[in-house]
């Protein structure tokens, strides 16, 4: 398991978007992974790391039934974790969509619209001293 701590991601330097966009699914398709990542995590800011939000991520886009997940999902957990994920630096949220992700001293992840006062607070450094980081760019420079 690895942990982030104390540290912001600010939205990619080449983000397309100057506010916060709520991802959306198109018509009659499953959730994409950005689209289950912004819906846990702005329902319940501060409750998952990003193993936590990787593993429920996971469930979630492959639509394991609930009694797979409570019988398996040691096993489950164990063989998604066998390889290696990026971290939220490399997710459309921050990259393509405009928000900032907080990982806070326990690890645990919020998301804010580029647009907010708690987004410039973060980057700004009136808001602790958590460390910046941007994400990742969307093209090469």
């Amino acid at each position: 398991m690895r942990l982030i701590i104390d540290t912001f991601v600010q939205v990619a330097q080449d983000c397309p978007v100057t506010t916060g966009v709520v991802p959306t699914t198109k018509p009659n398709a499953k959730p994409s992974i950005h689209v289950l990542q912004y819906e846990l995590l702005s329902i319940d800011p501060y409750r998952y790391t990003i193993d936590d939000l990787i593993y429920e991520v996971h469930i979630r886009h492959k639509e394991y039934p609930e009694e797979t997940i409570a019988k398996d999902a040691e096993r489950i957990r164990a063989e998604l974790f066998s390889k290696s994920h990026p971290c939220m630096r490399a997710s459309m949220l921050p990259k393509k969509y405009g928000w900032g992700v907080h990982y806070d001293p326990a690890g645990k992840l919020a998301i804010y619209g580029m647009e907010t006062e708690q987004y410039r607070k973060f980057v700004d450094g009136t808001s602790g001293t958590p460390k910046l980081v941007y994400a990742m760019r969307n093209k090469r420079a």
